[in-house]
């Protein structure tokens, strides 16, 4: 039975177990050592509840993935407010308060969480079950404590030291968690999963697949708990709230070296591939495909109706109509499209590269009539209720897609073993490029010249410097939408750099492409003005020798096979192409099409950020980092200390970004004084 088809059963079960609010008094846990585990079954339906309150809102079945999926050179959402919101909660600005809204729900979503497994370990091993020692019960409580680990890896990323505890609330002295380092914190749980895993099983062991906990996702676990443990961090200086500083420990490398360890004991149980095609895999997860064996090595397993927004808030923004739903040969009602990817993102990739097609440029009205986009970023078109064949949610449908999250990737580890075995041997080894040339593999593997993006384009990094740099730029290709990149970046010590950066490239761009802030030659490159047409899907299905996978990749590859595509104008002679998704026309005016007569092409205006009442960039281009860096409508830029752009050289004199959220305001004071907040809040 699939683990989502007894989630309910479980919560139902494992209800009384949890409390909604780990500071409260009344009645912390029910599930003493008074309460039996009698059989393996029993345990698995108190385990269900478990993940169950890892599928809430306020996380991974949302929250995650739009509120505090932080704007970098990958993901990003633009703003327009000049001014702090009263609700002081735009994390993604860097701009928010201890009391923002959503912040305290996510706090106790977090430790809700913690507490279903704390409650499961302990009580299952209390357990005669356990005491006989039951391999399934063995099994079920490594699940829990990867639930447990994986909770608190987030938590400490986006609090850094916090209220930590392996122990029922039932066992504590005192009801208020004590804070633990976060270096503590990593430590702990990575040797805890450590003991685990030798008693876990394989994914293709396992009944549900990857929709539980394995043997191999406690390994790939452990791999990246140990690379944010060995990586920088934001920390406050001691006896300061307001002063911080970025740091990684000194031991840092000892903790490499077990990613390496863990992320190659994956890769050596051959238990999974590369096997499916790129965006193939998220369009399998979209029409509710379970793969054991290739590239998801875990998915947050959601309920349809019941929870999960991932292809709700992924994918096209697909509107309803005045009277509610979708109408016509549009069955699949409503979607938000609010993961936005940075505008500047897709001209990153080299044209050939699969990774580039899981990008959307076009929406769609009610009636299913595609609208061409011309926004501050793109749409992640890695999964869509609109990929989903039989548009099993329906027409009046919104959010609560039940479409499962691939939070580990084998993707994911190989990157992560080519980066460790880099940094620990000071070059790049044989293991580590062919790691690399896995993951690239698959991207080009529809190539013209798959070996010169492939096995050339990894040999030419001879130095450990050149890899890493190859490293950090296919970790972006790879995980755009995922909430990957700015955590990566963290970790690297190169968020300030990039946020920086970003600024300059939406405000240059916004003043008239202003080549002073162009740092990377690009802006006169882009297109500006941009020619499409509404193309039938059976025109599209009539002319397969014009529409080919090498020519339009955006509609070869595009999922939906019933409703209308947009086609993007393309020129071609023997000595010109200009494809005007990608490419300015520049002096090639008079190629561009007519917009009148029998074979008139619609327009669209990219990048047109220029405020001709201000005389500078738009407000989405001076707002969107604005807890970091603005500029209002006078030019003006806060803070004061913030250099103007105008060299590279500047990049390594700016302060750290505080990306750090503040502790909520309920559960300091809740804490009688033990907890406080610091990072200036």
């Amino acid at each position: 039975m699939k683990i989502k088809n007894i989630f309910l059963v479980g919560l139902a079960s494992f209800g009384m177990a949890s409390c909604n609010d780990y500071l409260e008094t009344e009645a912390p846990s029910k599930l003493t050592d008074d309460y039996v585990f009698s059989t393996a079954e029993e345990a698995n339906r108190l385990l269900n509840g478990v993940y169950q309150a890892t599928c809430s809102s306020n996380t991974y079945g949302n929250a995650y993935l739009t509120t505090f999926c932080l704007n970098s050179d990958v993901e990003f959402t633009t703003s327009s407010a000049e001014l702090k919101s009263a609700s002081h909660n735009e994390w993604k600005l860097f701009d928010g308060e201890a009391d923002g809204s959503g912040l305290e729900s996510t706090w106790n979503a977090v430790y809700a969480a913690v507490e279903r497994a704390n409650n499961f370990v302990n009580a299952a091993e209390n357990s005669d079950l356990y005491k006989s020692g039951n391999e399934d019960l063995n099994q079920m409580i490594g699940e829990a404590k990867c639930i447990r680990a994986m909770n608190y890896l987030d938590a400490v990323i986006l609090w850094g030291d916090i209220p930590f505890s392996l122990t029922r609330t039932y066992d504590n002295e005192s009801l208020i968690m004590p804070v633990a380092s976060r270096d503590v914190i990593l430590s702990t749980l990575i040797e805890d999963l450590r003991s685990a895993a030798p008693k876990m099983k394989m994914a293709s062991k396992i009944t549900e697949g990857v929709e539980r906990c394995s043997k191999e996702f406690a390994w790939s676990l452990i791999a990246r708990m140990s690379l944010f443990r060995g990586g920088y961090s934001l920390r406050h200086n001691d006896g300061d709230t307001k002063g911080y500083k970025m740091e990684r420990p000194a031991d840092y490398l000892d903790y490499y070296k077990i990613a390496r360890t863990y992320a190659d004991s994956v890769i050596k149980s051959g238990s999974h591939n590369l096997t499916k095609d790129y965006f193939t895999v998220f369009v399998d997860e979209s029409n509710y495909k379970v793969a054991t064996g290739d590239d998801p090595i875990f998915e947050i397993p959601f309920v349809q109706d019941v929870n999960g927004n991932i292809g709700y808030i992924h994918g096209p923004k697909g509107d309803e109509s005045s009277a509610g739903g979708t109408e016509g040969k549009n069955i699949w009602g409503k979607s938000s499209g609010s993961v936005g990817l940075n505008a500047f993102y897709r001209f990153t990739f080299d044209s050939e590269d699969s990774r580039r097609n899981t990008i959307g440029y076009w929406s769609y009205s009610y009636d299913g009539t595609p609208v061409a986009v011309a926004s501050y970023n793109n749409y992640c078109n890695k999964w869509s209720k609109f990929w989903d064949e039989a548009g099993t949610l329906g027409k009046n449908s919104s959010g609560n897609t039940g479409v499962n999250f691939p939070y580990m990737r084998y993707a994911d580890v190989l990157l992560m073993f080519a980066e460790a075995d880099n940094e620990i041997e000071g070059k790049p080894t044989d293991e580590a490029k062919a790691a690399l040339k896995a993951v690239r593999e698959r991207a080009f593997r529809s190539a013209n010249n798959k070996s010169d993006k492939v096995d050339a384009y990894v040999d030419a990094a001879s130095t450990k410097e050149a890899f890493f740099d190859l490293i950090v730029k296919e970790r972006a290709w790879e995980f755009g939408g995922e909430n990957i990149r700015w955590k990566d970046l963290i970790r690297w010590n190169m968020y300030n750099k990039v946020v920086y950066q970003q600024f300059w490239k939406y405000y240059g761009m916004g003043c008239d492409r202003d080549d002073s802030y162009d740092y990377e030659g690009i802006f006169n490159k882009l297109p500006g003005v941009c020619f499409y047409k509404v193309l039938s899907r059976d025109s599209l299905n009539k002319y397969p020798e014009k529409y080919t996978a090498e020519k339009y990749p955006e509609l070869a590859s595009y999922p939906n096979k019933t409703l209308d595509v947009l086609e993007f104008f393309r020129y071609d002679s023997d000595d010109l192409t200009i494809v005007n998704l990608w490419d300015n026309f520049g002096m090639n005016v008079d190629y561009m099409p007519s917009e009148v007569g029998s074979d008139a092409w619609s327009k669209v205006t990219f990048f047109s950020w220029l405020d001709d009442e201000t005389g500078i960039a738009k407000a989405p281009c001076r707002c969107s980092l604005r807890g970091y860096i603005y500029i209002d409508v006078y030019g003006v830029i806060t803070p004061a200390s913030m250099p103007e752009f105008n060299s590279l050289d500047v990049l390594e004199t700016l302060p750290p970004v505080r990306y750090m959220l503040p502790y909520p305001t309920d559960a300091i004071t809740k804490s009688q004084g033990a907890y406080k907040n610091y990072y200036g809040y």
